[in-house]
C-alpha cells in the first residue's frame, strides 16, 4: 500500500513524524514493507526554523517532493499547490492521501486526490470554530467532504459531522484521539533547552495568526497586556518572522520582562511547554500542548476548535483586549485544575490511524 502525505506547516511536521514512525513500527511488526509513504513537503513553512529544524529534530522521513510553495496570497499558494500535487500522484498513484488538519496544504493535497479519485484520510476532521472568516475554518470543511476516512480527535468532532448530516455521506468516522499527544508522549524525553537565556518562572507566548499580526490594534492590544503582565512574571516568546516585522512596523514596544526569542524546533518547544508555569497564545496546536503539560491556557482569539477545552475550563478565550487579557490571567493565578481527565486519547492515535489505513483496504 502506499500513501502520500502531504505536509506544509509545523503543527503538521509533528502530527507526520507521529504516524510515520506508527508506519514504521507497523512494518517492522509485520517484518516487511506493507506500507510505503511518500512525504510531500509544500514549503508553506519555509523558513529553516520553522521547518526544516522539524525534520532533523524529529527524524521525519525526508520528503521526496519538495515544491517550495510559499509567500503567496491565500488563493495563489492553493491553486500552485493544486497543481503541483496533482503531478506528484500521477507519478505515484498512491492509494491514499493522507492530510493533516487545516492549511492551504491541506486543502490543495485533499482536493488534487479528490480530482484524480484517490481517496483521501484527513487527520484532524470534524473540529470547527464557526468562524467563517477564518481561512482554516474553510480548507478543514472542505477537506472533511472530500475524505473517505474521517480521523476525528474527540467526541464534539464527531458531534460537528453528525450535525453536518456525514452519517449518510458514507465516509468512515473514527474516533482515535490526538496524534500531537503521541508526539508529546515520545519526544518529552528528548526535549531541549533552548540556546538562548530562559528564565526560571515564565509564561510561555506565541503570536503569529494573521488575524492579529496584521491588525494592528488588535496586536497593540495584546501587547499592551503582556507588557502588563510581564511587570509580575517573566515571558518567554519565541517570535514569528511575520509577528517581528508587524512589531517593527507598527513601533510596538516589549517590555524588558518579555524575552523575545527566535522560533525554536520542537524538542525546545517541549522544554518550554515543561517548564512553563502558563501558556498565552493564538495558536491552535499550542492549546492542547498546553493541557498535555498540565498547564492553563488563555488564547488570543475570539473562538477556537478546541472548546472541550474552554468548556472544562482548561483554556480561556481572551480575544485581543488587554482589559480581558490581563483579568483573565490574575484570575487564572487562583485556578487549581484536575488534568488528568482524558480528552485527547491514549496515546495510540497514529497506531489506529495506520490499521485503519489498512484494514480500510483488505
Amino acid at each position: 500500500m502506499k500513501i502520500v502525505t502531504v505536509i506544509g506547516a509545523r503543527p503538521q511536521f509533528i502530527k507526520s513524524a507521529a504516524v510515520s514512525k506508527a508506519i514504521i513500527d507497523y512494518n517492522k511488526e509485520k517484518e516487511e514493507d506493507v506500507i510505503e509513504e511518500i512525504i510531500v513537503h509544500t514549503g508553506q513553512h519555509y523558513d529553516a526554523n520553522m521547518s526544516d529544524v522539524f525534520f532533523e529534530q524529529m527524524h521525519i522521513p525526508k520528503p521526496k517532493y519538495q515544491l517550495d510553495i510559499n509567500g503567496l496570497s491565500h488563493g495563489a499558494m492553493t491553486g500552485q499547490m493544486l497543481e503541483a500535487v496533482e503531478k506528484v500522484l500521477l507519478e505515484e498513484k498512491p492509494d491514499w492521501v493522507l492530510v493533516h488538519g487545516d492549511t492551504n496544504s491541506t486543502l490543495a493535497g485533499a482536493l488534487a486526490a479528490k480530482k484524480l479519485h484517490i481517496k483521501v484520510a484527513h487527520v484532524e476532521a470534524g473540529l470547527r470554530s464557526f468562524n467563517d472568516k477564518m481561512p482554516e475554518e474553510t480548507n478543514r470543511i472542505l477537506t472533511d467532504r472530500m475524505s473517505s476516512i474521517l480521523f476525528v480527535p474527540t467526541d464534539s468532532a464527531i458531534e460537528n459531522l453528525k450535525n453536518e448530516g456525514y452519517d449518510a455521506i458514507g465516509s468512515s468516522i473514527i474516533k482515535n484521539g490526538d496524534v500531537m499527544y503521541d508526539a508529546s508522549l515520545e519526544f518529552t524525553p528528548f526535549a531541549q533547552k533552548p540556546s538562548q537565556d530562559i528564565p526560571k518562572n515564565f509564561i510561555l507566548c506565541t503570536v503569529h495568526r494573521a488575524e492579529n499580526t496584521d491588525d494592528e490594534k488588535r496586536l497593540r492590544g495584546i501587547f499592551d497586556a503582556l507588557n502588563e503582565i510581564a511587570e509580575d512574571t517573566a515571558i518567554v516568546l519565541p517570535l514569528h518572522p511575520r509577528t517581528k516585522s508587524y512589531i517593527e512596523k507598527y513601533s510596538i514596544k516589549l517590555s524588558k520582562n518579555i524575552h523575545a526569542i527566535n522560533p525554536v524546533g520542537y524538542l525546545e518547544m517541549l522544554y518550554l511547554l515543561d517548564n512553563c508555569n502558563m501558556v498565552i497564545t493564538d495558536s491552535g496546536g499550542l492549546q492542547k500542548e498546553a493541557f498535555f503539560f498540565n498547564n492553563l491556557c488563555l488564547t488570543l482569539r475570539d473562538d477556537t476548535e478546541w472548546v472541550e477545552l474552554v468548556h472544562h475550563g482548561f483554556n480561556t478565550l481572551v480575544g485581543a483586549d488587554r482589559k480581558t487579557i490581563v483579568s483573565a490571567f490574575k484570575n487564572a493565578q487562583s485556578e487549581n485544575k484536575d488534568f488528568s481527565m482524558n480528552l485527547y486519547g491514549e496515546g495510540d492515535a497514529s497506531n489506529i490511524i495506520v490499521n485503519a489505513l489498512v484494514n480500510y483496504m483488505q
